[in-house]
């Protein structure tokens, strides 16, 4: 029973996404539902104690990179750069290769350390004026930047910044690198899997007379300058937000330390507050380098930003607010979901797949899948079970690289569901609705997570590590 209850809560929740209802309602609603006919007395104290504590926690540290992310991206849309990148695009690649562009541009921004919800934002401007000039349905947006963003360079390739690489070094002993040639094998499927299903669904809507589409919502807004920038200058900031993250995170630990501490300038005996710097410092390059891109398109497009950079700024505050509440309410539905009975009941069920890597890649999957989260799923499962895939990988003597590898992009499989926060997030952007987009989204799923058995099997099948 308890476990139905469970499984209930996650239908629910996906289906109230699906439909379009809103996350930031229902996901409370869900969690609080669970916990009524789990155990009755705790349903006040889980939403205050637990359900409001991870949403605001998750806002605490993320909202500053939601609202200077999504800033960014309006700025580079009012900029005209997206445009000038977009036409440099088309001359280089041809219009046919409009998804490849938006897939590559997504890489490389995620590979450099960009945050995915960052990246998210930043790219839009350029998809839809690509799309667009390309006659692409504007459908396909999200799962051509789900394809760039959400899989290889999340979690596949060797020596990717993002947190899904990195939270299994702590409990393997690994680095970021470990596995590169499982890494890359992973990577390489991923890639051209994905991009043979979305040329395929271009082709299709060609064929059936379908275009960008018309009465389409959050379109970014026209740029109306005859000049564009030179593409190099249009570039300037979205290499200097990966290059200033990647400076900034070597940085701000050299300067600050471990941790820092002060005593607020109040009336009386206050405690100091200190600040665990190491816990911090990712998220702070992420937020120094984003106001680095966005001083660097002042400086180089001042006159067209500033004519429109109050409604600008509204609407893309606005946007920021709706996307991390969003996926602040993901957060805290997962954090009460995995507190209940019929949680703990999947994961012991877990324990009976045989082999060891499948063991791992279900496990996590699974749960990344039931919290809606690929690095809150990964931090449950590993927490819980670190020691057990240890043990089981040395008695068949696996390296603990392989346990990285396959750890990390199972994280990012089933994550993706209807109710995940990225996908959220990204649809919100986009202006789009479940049922208009996540098809795509959830093939692209699909392969990622049929990528992780085919490393299981390369691994098997030639040793490589």
């Amino acid at each position: 029973m308890a476990f139905l209850i469970v499984l209930a809560a996650l239908c629910f929740l996906m289906f109230a996404a699906y439909r379009g209802y809103s996350v930031i309602l229902f996901a409370p609603i869900a969690a609080l539902g669970a916990v009524l006919l789990t155990e009755p007395a705790l349903v006040a104290p889980i939403f205050t104690g637990l359900f409001m504590d991870k949403m605001v926690g998750f806002l605490k540290l993320y909202f500053p990179v939601f609202m200077l992310g999504a800033l960014f991206g309006k700025l580079i849309e009012l900029s005209g750069f997206s445009k000038a990148i977009v036409a440099a695009t088309i001359n280089l690649v041809g219009r046919s290769r409009a998804i490849l562009s938006i897939v590559l541009v997504c890489a490389l921004l995620t590979y450099g350390g960009v945050s995915l919800f960052v990246v998210v934002f930043a790219v839009y401007p350029f998809a839809a004026e690509l799309f667009r000039a390309s006659d692409i349905p504007k459908r396909l947006i999200p799962g051509t930047i789900a394809l760039g963003a959400f899989t290889f360079t999340m979690d596949s390739l060797p020596g990717t910044p993002q947190i899904q690489n990195i939270i299994p070094t702590s409990f393997f002993g690994t680095t970021a690198w470990a596995a590169p040639w499982l890494g890359t094998i992973g990577a390489v499927f991923i890639l051209i899997a994905g991009l043979s299903y979305l040329e395929w669904c271009r082709r299709r809507a060609a064929r059936a007379g379908e275009g960008y589409g018309d009465n389409l919502v959050n379109e970014p807004v026209p740029f109306e300058h005859g000049r564009l920038a030179h593409p190099l200058v249009a570039l300037l900031p979205l290499l200097l937000v990966g290059v200033g993250n990647k400076l900034l995170t070597d940085l701000i630990p050299r300067a600050y330390g471990t941790t820092q501490s002060f005593v607020p300038a109040v009336v009386g005996n206050a405690a100091p507050v200190v600040q665990q710097v190491s816990k911090i410092a990712a998220i702070w390059a992420v937020e120094g380098a984003l106001l680095l891109g966005i001083l660097c398109v002042l400086l180089t497009a001042w006159r067209p930003v500033t004519a429109r950079f109050a409604e600008g700024s509204r609407a893309a505050v606005g946007g920021a607010l709706l996307a991390s509440m969003n996926t602040a309410s993901e957060y805290g539905f997962g954090a009460v979901i995995a507190a209940l009975p019929g949680f703990k009941l999947v994961a012991d069920a877990l324990h009976s797949i045989p082999n060891p890597l499948l063991n791992e890649a279900v496990t996590v999957t699974a749960l990344a899948g039931i919290t809606g989260s690929a690095s809150g799923g990964m931090s449950i499962a590993l927490g819980a079970m670190a020691d057990t895939f240890i043990h089981n990988a040395q008695a068949a003597a696996i390296p603990m690289e392989v346990l990285h590898r396959v750890a990390a992009m199972a994280s990012g499989g089933m994550d993706t569901l209807p109710h995940n926060g990225a996908v959220i997030t990204l649809l919100a952007v986009t202006g789009l609705t479940h049922r208009q987009a996540y098809k795509d989204i959830f093939a692209i799923t699909v392969i990622k997570t049929l990528a992780v058995l085919v490393v299981i099997a390369a691994y098997y099948l030639t040793g490589l590590v």
